[in-house]
């Protein structure tokens, strides 16, 4: 399993990347590429269940990225057939005890036959409903809330297993993307709000289902649409797609992070360039928060899409004034108690000759906790900067996601401890700014802004809004926001 890195640990973390491949030989080879380029949604395990005619189910699940494992000859030859689905990780929910129980795809045997299914979001009443399930009888072999799908179909009394998955999904609360496989179809799903992406492809005579239409470039595959907030596509060779509305229609309501840091720049939501939209924040933010400098650089490399709208709408040159080493990684010597004190300098070092003596605009695409913006300042000032000014592509993050995100307690998160000022002195930088939400909607092609009486998106970890009340932390005692907050 990768290490944790300090540069990370001030990031919101990814949720996890699901890919599916119908009606193609050796399908889980797809798969595997498929899920590289899904590996920044998740880096802690992945794996893969296929099907065969003559062999059946077969699956491996491993610990690591997909390059260390699911390359090897040896675990891909015991992949075979046409049909294959796979999942990588990050653990959101369940136990952060690395286990390969919690590894996903699940798989469960039917009457009528077996079922594997891999899950990204968040089941915001598992802990509600696993509680009546192990009642029943229940057996469970995870800690995660995505298993919890797999028992409500067991339960059901629907006589084929997409019926099967309707009902289990009915009874589930939250934020789900699904990708599900049985030995003849496969299956994917979105929740009402649609809160997780997920799209169709085509592949020669046969068919894809992604996070992210990145994952559909590196097969060769066309993209074909994305499968809506609240619909069932049910997929065979025989009869193609089949299209099921299993919910009350709801007015959608996408993470607005998938624009801002989690996808891929080179995917397309909601037939927008994500790196466009990102490109478009910088150009928000150089309008709403324009400051005096001599360079604007970009936090790699996450805030470069940024950064480049934000030197062309303010003029000032843009320059790499941080440099990422790209080669940080699994092999990299025994973090000691000295080497972990070096923090950031690990993973990024500064173009002195670049930023000495400059008035220097950092943008970067989020603060959390505030702890990496505070030595990436003190990198800068060390190698000889004028000026240390922040602008941020996104919002102040006040609140915790329960929607697929790794999102501290809301006690450790900065925004919700501290005013802008108060952040820009504990952050000792000379201006600290962040995009509006309303000029976070106009880059995401709200040219009107957020509707605040009914946002266009998930945008929870800003405002405290929740599309879906979090049963499971209500139950813990987590406070939702009051009317005068």
């Amino acid at each position: 399993m990768p290490p944790a890195h300090p540069f990370d640990d001030d990031k919101l973390r990814e949720e996890c990347g699901i890919f599916g491949v119908l009606g193609v030989q050796d399908a889980a080879n797809f798969v595997a590429l498929g899920l590289h380029a899904l590996q920044h949604r998740g880096q802690e395990a992945g794996g893969i269940v296929s099907h065969d005619s003559e062999q059946g189910f077969n699956s491996a699940r491993r610990f690591g990225y997909v390059r260390d494992n699911f390359t090897s000859t040896d675990i891909m030859q015991t992949l075979p057939g046409p049909l294959a689905i796979g999942h990588v990780r990050y653990s959101t929910a369940g136990s952060k005890t690395a286990a390969i129980r919690d590894v996903q795809p699940f798989f469960g045997e039917f009457s009528m036959g077996g079922a594997a299914i891999a899950h990204n979001g968040n089941i915001t009443n598992a802990n509600a409903l696993r509680r009546e399930l192990i009642e029943r009888g229940s057996i469970f072999q995870s800690s995660s809330d995505s298993e919890c799908i797999i028992h409500l179909m067991a339960r059901s009394l629907q006589r084929d297993i997409p019926a099967r998955m309707e009902d289990a999904l009915r009874r589930v609360e939250g934020a789900f993307s699904v990708v599900a496989m049985t030995r003849t179809k496969l299956i994917g799903v979105r929740d009402a709000l649609g809160v997780r992406p997920l799209v169709l492809g085509r592949i020669g005579d046969g068919w894809v289902l992604s996070s992210e239409t990145c994952a559909l470039d590196i097969i060769g595959a066309e993209f074909v649409r994305e499968i809506e907030p609240g619909e069932m596509v049910v997929i065979s060779q025989e009869t193609g797609v089949e299209s099921r509305r299993p919910f009350r229609q709801r007015k959608s309501r996408f993470c607005i992070f998938e624009q801002v840091y989690f996808s891929r720049p080179d995917s397309i939501l909601g037939g927008r360039s994500v790196y466009e939209t990102r490109r478009q924040i910088g150009v928000e933010l150089a309008r709403e928060a324009p400051v005096e400098a001599d360079l604007v650089c970009p936090v790699p490399d996450s805030g470069t899409p940024a950064a480049i709208g934000f030197a062309h709408e303010s003029g000032i040159p843009y320059g790499m004034g941080i440099i990422r080493n790209q080669y940080m990684g699994r092999t990299f010597i025994e973090p000691t108690e000295q080497i972990r004190n070096m923090g950031v300098r690990l993973k990024l070092n500064v173009n002195r000759a670049l930023i000495r003596g400059k008035r220097v605009i950092l943008v970067d695409d989020s603060v959390v906790r505030g702890t990496t913006s505070r030595k990436i300042k003190e990198m800068i000032l060390d190698a000889g900067a004028a000026e240390v000014h922040f602008r941020i592509a996104s919002p102040p993050t006040a609140w915790p996601c329960f929607y697929g995100v790794d999102t501290p307690q809301r006690e450790k998160l900065l925004a919700a401890n501290m005013s802008e000022e108060e952040m820009r002195e504990f952050l000792g930088v000379d201006s600290l700014k962040f995009i509006s939400l309303d000029g976070l909607y106009r880059a995401a092609g709200e040219a009107q802004g957020r509707d605040n009486a009914c946002p266009q998106f998930c945008d929870a970890c800003f405002s405290g809004e929740y599309p879906v009340e979090p049963a499971d932390m209500i139950e813990k005692g987590f406070k939702l926001k009051t009317a005068a907050e």
